[in-house]
């Protein structure tokens, strides 16, 4: 592999003015300071530029997936990880490939485990802000809660024929979650939604029958 270096030199002058009731004297000084420094690199061939590829694509999905595991919890080593890829290519490994197996199955496992209790964690804390955002939506003036369950609250009330189950409306709406952040707005699409009533979650169809 050849690198080809390009730096660039920049000179700064710096002018210093002495005076005295005489004569004035003037000096310049100049500095050169490297601060800007390219490098380019080269290969041979175009198979040592694959190697090299083929090399750095494996490296972005085991950076990811070290990435994806620290996200539940779980610490991996990147320096032996490293290390094993180093010792499979020199036929050095300190695994036999039945260890590697046994290793590699445990590992799967402990991420399922810990996956899944995640999972449980977050399930939990959104049942708790769901009560949460109910119990102070409750409170509010004029809203009312169905037999179902349902939560809802007429800003306007509207005076054409009120639609069935069967029938398709044209709405305009905003979706947020209990924290407030918005995941769907007809209104910024400038569109309204036209759907039947009987093809959507079951809240939409109850709220408006």
């Amino acid at each position: 592999m050849k690198s080809v270096f390009k730096v660039s030199l920049l000179a700064a002058t710096v002018a210093l003015a002495v005076g005295c009731q005489e004569e004035a004297k003037q000096e310049t000084v100049q500095v050169e300071a490297p601060v800007a420094v390219e490098q380019t690199v080269t290969f041979a061939t175009e198979d040592d530029k694959a190697a090299y590829a083929i090399g750095a694509s494996l490296a972005q999905y085991l950076k990811a997936n070290l990435e994806q595991q620290e996200q539940i919890g779980l610490s991996l080593d990147a320096d032996l990880v490293l290390q094993g890829v180093q010792d499979a290519f020199a036929d050095k490994s300190k695994l036999t490939d039945e260890e590697a197996q046994v290793a590699l199955q445990a590992l799967d496992q402990r991420v399922a485990e810990m996956a899944q209790a995640q999972a449980q964690e977050k399930a939990q804390e959104a049942v708790k802000a769901g009560e949460e955002f109910r119990a102070n939506f409750a409170k509010q003036d004029g809203v009312k809660t169905t037999d179902s369950g349902l939560m809802y609250q007429v800003e306007k009330m509207g005076d054409g024929e009120k639609p069935s189950a069967e029938d398709t409306v044209v709405v305009h709406y905003k979706g947020t979650l209990t924290d407030g952040t918005q995941f769907d707005s007809s209104y910024d699409r400038d569109q309204p939604a036209t759907f039947p009533l009987n093809r959507v979650i079951p809240g939409w169809t109850e709220a408006f029958s």
